[in-house]
Order: C-alpha cells, then structure tokens, then sequence
C-alpha cells in the first residue's frame, strides 16, 4: 500500500498538509466537510502538492517535516517539485 502527503490550498488562500492511501476519496471526505477540523468550511480545496512514500512511518515523518516549515517554504516547496 502506498501512502501520499500532499498539500491543499483552501479556498481562504491557507494551506493543509495531510497523508492518506487514496488522495481522492480524501478530498472528496474535505470537500464534504468531514475531513480534518481545520479544513471544515475552507471548501474548495486545490491540491497542489503530492509525494507518494513506501509506508505511513515515512509519510507521516514527512507530513511532520512540512508542517514544521513555514509558509513561504511550503510555497518554494510547491514551487520547486512543481518544475520537476
């Protein structure tokens, strides 16, 4: 099973950082409004990050890692695998 951190932009211009094994079912639970505390009523949602890891231990050291910076590292972040 593969695990993904990935990145929202909310609709209020803020930025969520999760992992989960199926991205879209995810977004979709966001969308509805039953997903994470702080994404409720921040709908729409943009995903505009994704990293895929080998298990959870590493997606969550790594969702640990990019919630710890700030967020203009977050945006350089999104700015640079959005190149790649």
């Amino acid at each position: 099973m593969s695990w993904t951190v990935y990145i929202l932009e909310c609709a209020d211009g803020s930025l969520y950082t999760g992992i989960t094994t199926d991205l879209t079912h995810r977004i979709k639970t966001h969308e509805a409004g039953k997903g994470a505390r702080y994404t409720n009523g921040r709908a729409p949602f943009r995903l505009v990050h994704q990293e895929f890891c080998q298990n959870r231990a590493e997606a969550s050291k790594r969702e640990i890692t990019i919630k710890s910076l700030s967020r203009t590292q977050k945006l350089e972040l999104i700015l640079a695998y959005s190149k790649l």
